[in-house]
């Protein structure tokens, strides 16, 4: 079969499964197998596919149909300005955590501080860790995760790109295996409520990792937590930055409020206007 061929027969199978990107999907997954970029299909896509990179194709479809994401299927997934290694033992970077990234690269341009100590709670796949060690100089970044399959893939990841010398990989719950103050604290925590995990896309629920998307009964458990535990590591004039749900803001901005331990409460939309960043800083 051709290229168009293929294309033309993924298309129609995911389409009919109701995968809604069905197309994109189709030319990612088939890029990979062919080991080019999607542009190319414009350029050949009368070129035959030789058997087993057909073969190949035709078992990767037969994952998506399944609902895996594309991620998992191709173990690879784009996040900042690098591409990263992923699997089950973590969640799949997306692009509205880039707006967690932007928000602590805009605090520490104006704070104008040298060399400063940063903590990525819960890391993963180690995203967030890898985007601040690349974009601020002198930085000393902590990246702790309580799953040490997570953080065996984000020790990976720094190593791929060299970054594995700026960065600590820290087993354990929270802050707990810090030692130190620090000058910022940023997390993409579970916030997953109990009633919410069953109406998770299948691709997520099915998939990704429970104990990166499942916070308790409520979804507030890692904040209330993480809130005031930070409180005891940032030095004064510190600050915390928490990813947050489209329906938790008030929540969040309460629990900080409450704890009497932060000023500057604020909220940053992502691109589509959602709640998606709060961030405090320690009185």
């Amino acid at each position: 079969m051709t290229i168009r061929d293929l294309l033309f027969w993924a298309t129609k199978k995911l389409d009919a499964a109701g995968i809604p990107s069905a197309r994109l999907d189709a030319e990612v997954l088939l890029a990979f197998g062919l080991g080019c970029e999607r542009l190319d299909f414009i350029k050949n896509d009368e070129k035959i596919v030789p058997f087993e990179q057909e073969a190949a194709f035709f078992r990767m479809v037969d994952r998506r149909l399944n609902f895996e994401p594309v991620a998992y299927i191709t173990g690879r997934k784009a996040f900042w300005s690098f591409t990263l290694d992923v699997n089950k033992d973590v969640l799949i970077p997306r692009p509205d955590t880039e707006i967690l990234v932007e928000e602590a690269l805009e605090i520490l341009k104006c704070w104008n501080l040298e060399n400063p100590r940063i903590a990525d709670v819960g890391t993963g796949s180690g995203a967030i860790a890898l985007a601040l060690a690349t974009e601020i100089p002198g930085a000393r970044v902590l990246a702790t995760d309580i799953s040490p399959s997570a953080l065996s893939v984000a020790k990976r990841n720094a190593q791929a790109l060299a970054l594995d010398s700026l960065i600590d990989f820290l087993p354990g719950d929270l802050l707990e295996p810090v030692k130190g103050p620090l000058d910022m604290i940023v997390s993409n925590p579970p916030y997953i409520g109990a009633t919410e995990y069953d109406g998770l896309d299948v691709g997520v629920r099915d998939f990704e990792p429970r104990l990166a998307l499942w916070a308790g009964k409520t979804g507030m458990e890692f904040y209330e937590k993480l809130i005031y535990q930070a409180q005891s590591y940032l030095h004064s004039g510190g600050w915390l930055l928490l990813e947050i749900g489209a329906r938790q803001r008030e929540r969040v901005v309460a629990i900080l409020e409450e704890s009497g331990c932060y000023d500057g409460v604020a909220v940053r939309a992502d691109y589509a206007g959602f709640p998606r960043v709060i961030k405090g800083r320690r009185k």
